[in-house]
């Protein structure tokens, strides 16, 4: 996330949330609010984008901040048989040689291995890729696999990593390349190293400019994303953002087109990752519009659709806009569906003053129906940063954050 702009979010007091019944007009009941786990600053502080799930049903994050060494942590929550969740940190960062300010929205590969990026540390100080194995002991072993110099390969690696069916994975980093961040590939070799290249370095407008939601994959190969500076200058000097996609050549190189260029009017300063549904139309979120920088006046972002057309355009469509009212504002977190073609997602300002999750309906006559799942007042907790994730039973997961000082975040669950 963009880092500046999660803390200035984030500066009110933040403890665990009980929910507030605010209903938007027409919205149906609200779920279930559970708080799993409440962070104390020692076992971590500030846990941002999604958590995953392991196949067992325990949850893992990161926590940009906090620990023994104020460097974060990636943790575990386990589920106890009471229905409690029991916490525990898989390793705790020091912000020298193996990194600082760890990501969340970790991933595993078949094996059981977990891959994360930290916004700082390493060799050169800005910041790693790394890996967490398991032992048989239950502890986990980190290993460092590339340290970012902040040249041409990037530096602060921002976003979620993915991981393809070779076992590659694929990120962003918001700074190095031609100073506005790039899209990299890291790939293991036989002996144990990784190889890291640069697919595409961003050069600002009219291209675009600081990725920091993660890429994702279309059927055909091609990577996805969103950068929420470049693009239209009409927000000002660094632009308004856009959305992406790096179609790959046969001899390795990859090609950049810009699906829309945000224009203020339109949203801004997209940080997100992407969704398809299953017509292929891909959904995001612009954390401010109207203007760049500010929420009130419907100027509070929207989540955007955009559609393929025959001549390879791409129009954009707004399912919601929000207000920063009852409904929401600055949805941040990556977008999910459920089975049925629903969408949720999480904002970080309005509802009743510290944010919400909520639901998009597809309604049968056309258009979209927000129902607000949770509404966040700050007693204790507030203002999410992560999307939601699903598990078996259809019930949602995510954190909140915390001011560092009183409060710290925390891990919540909402049963429908």
């Amino acid at each position: 996330m963009n880092y500046k702009k999660v803390l200035g979010a984030a500066s009110a007091a933040l403890m665990i949330v009980i929910a507030i019944l605010i209903l938007t007009p027409g919205a149906g009941a609200q779920g279930k609010y559970k708080t799993l786990h409440k962070f104390k600053g020692s076992d971590g502080n500030y846990p941002q984008w999604n958590l995953t799930f392991d196949a067992t049903g325990n949850l893992y994050g990161a926590a940009c901040g906090g620990g023994a060494h104020g460097n974060g942590v990636v943790f575990q929550l386990a589920p106890n048989s009471d229905g409690s969740w029991r916490e525990s940190a898989l390793h705790v960062f020091t912000g020298g040689a193996d990194g600082g300010c760890p990501n969340g929205g970790l991933v595993f590969d078949a094996a059981g291995n977990l891959y994360g990026a930290s916004w700082s540390g390493g060799a050169y100080g800005g910041g790693t890729v790394f890996e967490l194995t398991p032992n048989p002991d239950k502890t986990w072993t980190e290993s460092v696999l590339y340290d970012f110099t902040g040249g041409l390969d990037g530096s602060v690696p921002a976003a979620p990593l993915i991981i393809d069916a070779q076992g590659d994975l694929y990120g962003t980093a918001l700074y190095g390349g031609k100073g506005w961040g790039v899209v990299f590939k890291l790939v293991p070799n036989s002996g144990g190293t990784w190889t890291q290249s640069v697919l595409y370095a961003f050069a600002g407008a009219p291209d675009l400019g600081h990725a920091e939601g993660n890429v994702i994959f279309d059927a055909a190969g091609n990577l996805y994303g969103t950068a929420y500076e470049g693009g239209s200058a009409k927000c000002g000097g660094g632009g308004c953002g856009g959305v992406f996609k790096l179609a790959p050549s046969q001899n390795g190189t990859w090609t950049e087109s810009v699906l829309h260029r945000f224009n203020g009017a339109d949203g801004a300063d997209p940080q997100g990752g992407l969704v398809f549904d299953a017509n292929g139309d891909l959904y995001g979120a612009t954390v401010w519009s109207g203007h760049f920088g500010g929420c009130g006046n419907n100027r509070c972002g929207t989540i955007f659709e955009l559609t393929p057309n025959p001549d390879g355009t791409w129009a954009i469509h707004f399912p919601h806009r929000f207000t920063g009212g009852k409904d929401g504002g600055s949805s941040v977190g990556n977008l999910v569906f459920d089975a049925t073609g629903n969408l949720y997602g999480t904002g970080h300002l309005g509802g009743a003053g510290y944010g919400v999750v909520f639901k998009l309906a597809p309604k049968p006559t056309g258009g979209w129906k927000e129902t607000v799942l949770h509404a966040f007042n700050d007693t204790p907790g507030a203002n999410p940063q992560g999307g939601v994730i699903f598990d078996a039973a259809g019930n949602l997961y995510s954190t909140t954050g915390g001011d560092g000082s009183k409060t710290f975040g925390s891990v919540f669950e909402i049963t429908p």
